[in-house]
Formats: C-alpha cells, sequence, structure tokens
C-alpha cells in the first residue's frame, strides 16, 4: 500500500473531527461542550483524536484556523469581484450580510470564542485577537485605497469593524434582513467619510 493510501483514513477521520466540532462549538458553545460528545457525533474513538489533537484545546485551535481561512477567502473572493476600491469595501460588506442571512447564522465565531476565553494570554484568545488584527488591516487598506487621504483610513477602519461587530451580534437577535439593511446603510457612511474632503480651518 502507497503512503498516500495509508493517510487516507486518517485525513478522512480528523475532517470528520474537525467538521463535528466546528457544527456544535459554533451552535452550542465551546466550553459546554465535552470531547465525549464530539468523538461520539464523529463516530470516533478517542484514541483516534487524540491520534489527530493534542485535546480540546488544539481542536479549538483547528476550529478557528479553519473559520479564518474560510473568511479570508470569502473576502479576497469578494475583493477579487471589482476593481474598484470602494466597490471592494461594498463587496466585503455584501458577503458579510450574505452570512448574516443565512440559516443557522449565530454570530461571529471569534466574537463566540472569545467570550469564552476572556485571558489575553490564552492561545484561543491570542487566536482571536490576530484574526480581528488582520480583518481590520484589510479593511483598513481597502478604505485608504477608495478615500482621497483627508480622513484617516485607520478611524475609518475601526468604524468598519465596530459596525461589523455590532451587526454580527444583531443578526442573532433580531431580523437579519433589517440588521443587514442597517449595517450596509453605515458602511455607506464610512466610504462618504473617507471620500468627503475636510474643511479648511477658517
Amino acid at each position: 500500500m502507497s503512503p498516500s493510501a495509508a493517510a487516507r483514513p486518517t485525513s478522512a477521520a480528523r475532517a470528520r473531527l474537525l467538521g463535528t466540532a466546528t457544527k456544535i462549538f459554533y451552535a452550542e458553545g465551546i466550553h459546554s461542550v465535552g470531547i465525549d460528545r464530539i468523538t461520539a457525533e464523529a463516530q470516533v474513538t478517542r484514541a483516534t483524536l487524540y491520534r489527530h489533537f493534542s485535546g480540546k484545546e488544539d481542536l479549538v485551535l483547528a476550529y478557528l484556523g479553519q473559520a479564518d481561512q474560510g473568511i479570508r477567502g470569502q473576502v479576497a473572493a469578494a475583493v477579487g469581484s471589482t476593481p474598484s476600491a470602494a466597490g471592494q469595501v461594498r463587496a466585503v460588506a455584501r458577503s458579510l450580510v450574505d452570512g448574516i442571512r443565512s440559516p443557522g447564522f449565530r454570530g461571529c465565531a471569534f466574537l463566540n470564542a472569545v467570550a469564552e476565553y476572556p485571558d489575553p494570554a490564552h492561545p484561543v484568545h491570542r487566536a482571536v485577537l490576530a484574526h480581528r488584527q488582520w480583518f481590520l488591516e484589510t479593511v483598513t487598506e481597502l478604505l485608504a485605497r477608495a478615500g482621497d487621504g483627508d480622513v484617516p483610513a485607520d478611524a475609518a477602519g475601526r468604524h468598519l469593524v465596530m459596525l461589523r461587530d455590532g451587526a454580527m451580534a444583531a443578526g442573532c437577535l433580531f431580523d437579519p434582513e433589517l440588521v443587514s439593511e442597517t449595517f450596509l446603510h453605515g458602511v455607506e457612511g464610512v466610504l462618504r467619510e473617507v471620500s468627503a474632503p475636510v474643511p479648511e480651518a477658517g
């Protein structure tokens, strides 16, 4: 048997474990879910889980890593859909709205996770901050290209991230259509902010 053929069952088991953990962690939270529940639903043994992950924390980090890669791909696709910087900001916003409107939406996986891991030194907390820093830098760069340089893009970037956080929190509590409409309206305000000239001092 070739090495690749021997590795296939292992890869399938890991994917099943991660897929199961992702579904349950996102829907029900992380601390409330034990290893036994995950292995039972993934139909693998504890030994199989520990062959792929050093423990639950490692599985949580893999879950967040997969979410991070998915969002990076989503943002890259949005940015690649139009050459206009302002259009790219709008496309990223629309991709976020698509998530809010999707069945089973339970808010931001990263905000949900950090609420359960408040210690800034914890690896899960650090993983959340790293993802958020990437997103902030990405939208700030887009806004810098969309503006004329009069209004600082870093302030506009922070504004957009706060709008996004609010939409993510409200999207699973209130009417997702209304939340989405409000968020997109707010993004238009941020775009106007970065493109409006600063009045000269009188």
